[in-house]
């Protein structure tokens, strides 16, 4: 009798081989071939569940941003006041950039993925629409913040939402190259994020 194929289960260890792989060497050094034998499967096995390399970098990322936002929400929840939209949003931030060797890992294949997106249409889609809703939540975030006061009433929260998601990005790559430690840029994301509340 055949053997059942659970093809979900299929699609995620290809997706973790083709993470592991571009986090060590980045995007242009990944080959189908390379993500198949990381995931213990054929070329075709990975083929028949990505029928493009764009179509896997693709789910890839995604699978990394719902992973992102899993353990903002769980950073969220176990802080002291999870239901302060200044604590949303300071976790919010702090939580995509890097801490330990798994967050740098995704702050690897983040990096390669926005140089890639310059030049893959597919890419760009993907990258813009995740920053279109972050953007989103940052803004409401803020404005629910100024609406309880913790958060100064002058502050364009559109304008805000974009400059801080900048700050974050920068911050990232600086970590990266070594020019600020993750507690140093930390540290700098708390700065900004203490200009906004009001004078006591």
């Amino acid at each position: 009798m055949p053997r059942q194929v659970d093809y979900d289960s299929r699609r995620r260890q290809i997706v973790a081989a083709a993470f592991a792989l571009i986090s060590e060497r980045g995007l242009e050094g990944v080959t189908m071939r390379d993500v198949a034998a990381r995931a213990g499967v054929s070329v075709g096995a990975v083929q028949r569940s990505f029928p493009s390399k764009e179509e896997m970098m693709v789910a890839t990322v995604e699978d990394m941003n719902e992973r992102v936002s899993a353990r903002v929400q769980g950073r969220i929840a176990g802080s002291a006041d999870p239901d302060s939209a200044a604590t949303m949003l300071q976790h919010t931030l702090a939580g995509i950039m890097p801490h330990d060797e798994p967050t740098l890992a995704e702050s690897r294949v983040w990096l390669a993925f926005a140089a890639h997106a310059a030049v893959t249409p597919a890419l760009a889609a993907v990258q813009r629409k995740q920053y279109e809703g972050l953007a989103e939540l940052v803004a409401l975030l803020l404005r629910t913040a100024q609406a309880a006061g913790d958060v100064r009433s002058d502050i364009d929260t559109d304008q805000e939402a974009g400059a801080l998601i900048a700050l974050t990005d920068g911050l990232n790559m600086q970590i990266l190259m070594g020019r600020h430690t993750p507690d140093s840029a930390l540290a700098t994301l708390d700065r900004r994020l203490a200009a906004l509340r009001p004078a006591e």
